[in-house]
């Protein structure tokens, strides 16, 4: 095991509530270093091959930290079940962002490799089984620091009433399916968990660390999917979803994976379909659609990125401190009501913006003009009587905004891009 720095070692007692965020804390970076340790082992199980493969996963914590009851959010990486890293860049600036936040963050490596990989091509079968070992994995790792607090001091300062989990692409399934698939009578009756390596000990699996909880308090997809999303029913784990609508590799609602875009593995349900399903059962929810984009959007694209960082910045501080979270994913795809607006004339450009946007209302009569971030927190706001304002945003953040006009008679939205 690599050691960068000495992780702190003091013993807190742990707490269900939500934790003091009034410096910032969850909510903003107030940590400008932070630290890694690597490779620590967290288990070990069987792959596809029946060969013992070491579970390891790097844990992120932020310099000069004095607190030692701090939130964890674990995170897994993307790959199709079959490469991927705990390292990879789906998963690193993720980890990093949110450890400078004050969260502690590990990101875990999970057994790799799928049967009929690469002739002749996976069935639903293949893939389940890479999933199932995947999801063992990360029920292991949340059991390990439980484990951890218990009987080693709580080495990494954590508040073990405060663990989530979250992944990319592949790793979003993991996440999905750790949160819902928790009745071993869900399971599919065309797997053998018996006589295929590595599929013992039911849903918990034997990666590790037994006796322990592997409750998670909320879960983040990132482009990833579930299974079987009757899975999901009252009283379940809450759920951020993020996905692009031209996600080429992972389906963004209901339909047919297909492994490596050739072969057709099962009907999977992507996070439009969750949030749904969610919805339907009443289930803390939020999803952010990413139109127009494909797989990971936030790995190519910095505004995605900031998207995402925002997203689970604000969803995840409901839980850790107790803020106040509204979905704003909803206003941004707010119709025009009555508000009596010519149409053709409202218009925010340039788009994206650097340092000035102006906005055409073909309004006259006063009405006010807000901007809001993605979270809903007003950033600027003015009242007018005119049908043209020219609006200073240099000293906005990065990233995409909220245009409201509104009046006695209704409201009307668009977005912009500030860069």
């Amino acid at each position: 095991m690599k050691k960068i720095t000495t992780a702190l070692t003091l013993l807190i007692a742990t707490y269900s509530f939500a934790q003091d965020c009034s410096q910032g804390r969850y909510k903003e970076e107030i940590f400008s270093t932070i630290s890694t340790t690597s490779d620590i082992q967290y288990g070990s199980n069987l792959d596809k091959n029946g060969d013992n493969v070491n579970l390891l996963l790097d844990v992120y914590t932020p310099d000069g930290d004095a607190l030692t009851d701090r939130a964890l959010i674990i995170m897994a990486h993307g790959g199709s079940f079959i490469a991927g890293s705990k390292t990879g860049s789906d998963v690193v600036d993720l980890c990093t962002d949110l450890t400078k936040k004050g969260y502690v963050v590990a990101s875990i490596n999970y057994r790799l490799g799928m049967n009929g990989i690469p002739f002749p091509g996976p069935d639903s079968a293949d893939a389940t089984e890479s999933v199932y070992r995947a999801v063992q994995d990360g029920r292991a790792a949340v059991r390990y620091f439980r484990k951890d607090f218990t009987e080693n001091n709580n080495m990494f300062g954590i508040d073990t009433s405060q663990i989530y989990f979250g992944g990319v692409s592949a790793g979003g399934f993991i996440a999905l399916h750790l949160a819902y698939l928790d009745d071993i009578s869900e399971f599919p009756n065309y797997v053998d968990t018996i006589g295929q390596p590595g599929l013992t000990g039911g849903l918990e699996g034997n990666s590790g660390n037994p006796g322990y909880s592997s409750k998670v308090n909320a879960i983040v997809n990132i482009s990833g999917a579930l299974g079987d999303k009757s899975w999901l029913t009252a009283g379940g784990v809450p759920v951020l979803n993020l996905h692009g609508n031209q996600d080429g590799t992972v389906p963004y609602n209901s339909d047919i994976l297909y492994m490596t875009g050739i072969f057709p593995i099962m009907e999977v349900h992507g996070s439009a379909a969750i949030a749904l399903q969610a919805d339907m059962v009443g289930v803390n929810n939020c999803y952010k659609q990413f139109n127009g984009a494909d797989h990971t959007p936030h790995v190519s694209n910095s505004n995605y990125y900031d998207t995402t960082i925002t997203y689970m910045t604000g969803f995840l501080a409901q839980f850790t401190c107790g803020d106040p979270f509204t979905c704003s994913d909803a206003a941004l795809f707010m119709s025009i009501s009555d508000l009596k607006i010519n149409k053709a004339e409202f218009s925010v450009y340039p788009n994206p913006a650097s340092k000035f946007i102006t906005i055409t209302s073909g309004l006259v009569n006063d009405y006010d003009i807000d901007i809001l971030d993605l979270l809903g927190k007003k950033v600027y706001s003015s009242h007018l009587n005119n049908d043209r304002e020219m609006i200073d945003v240099s000293a906005l953040k990065s990233g995409q905004y909220i245009i409201k006009l509104s009046d006695e008679t209704g409201s009307a939205n668009k977005t912009v891009v500030i860069e």
